[in-house]
């Protein structure tokens, strides 16, 4: 049968017992019944599954600089570092692409920093990471 090896509330690992009468838990660790995953807690009636840690300013950091290459590869630059450098070639296009692309860029981190105070003030709810990005100022290509 299916157990689970408890430690402090909370699932350890999961086996499988022949015969629960030859099985004893190791020094620490109590035999819970079939249900539970790997870091479950386990309060003596049910398993619930912990809540995720919200998201760092790091991971919100990282997925938006990650959003922001990503546009800028959208019109074929290696990268928004790439992309910004065309800010005065003699190119029209790309000098006006660039343009865009380093006003949006500016938007898109104005607006992060902006709304990151605002998480770390509790004054609003840490969103997460996909629901933050979808948040941001899209950029307008000329």
């Amino acid at each position: 049968m299916r157990r689970t090896l408890i430690r402090d509330g909370i699932v350890e690992n999961v086996i499988v017992v022949e015969d629960e009468t030859k099985f004893t838990p190791p020094p620490g660790y109590s035999l819970g019944p079939p249900g539970g995953n790997i870091g479950d807690r386990w309060d003596g009636e049910s398993y619930s599954r912990p809540l995720p840690p919200p998201p760092t300013v790091d991971d919100y950091e990282r997925a938006i600089q990650a959003h922001i290459d990503a546009t800028a590869r959208q019109r074929t630059y290696r990268n928004g570092d790439a992309c910004a450098t065309y800010i005065s070639s003699t190119t029209p296009q790309w000098a006006a692409e660039a343009q865009a692309f380093v006003a949006w860029r500016d938007a898109v981190w104005a607006y992060a920093f902006g709304e990151l105070a605002k998480v770390e003030q509790g004054q609003r709810a840490p969103p997460t990471v996909k629901e933050f990005i979808a948040e941001l100022p899209k950029i307008q290509w000329p």
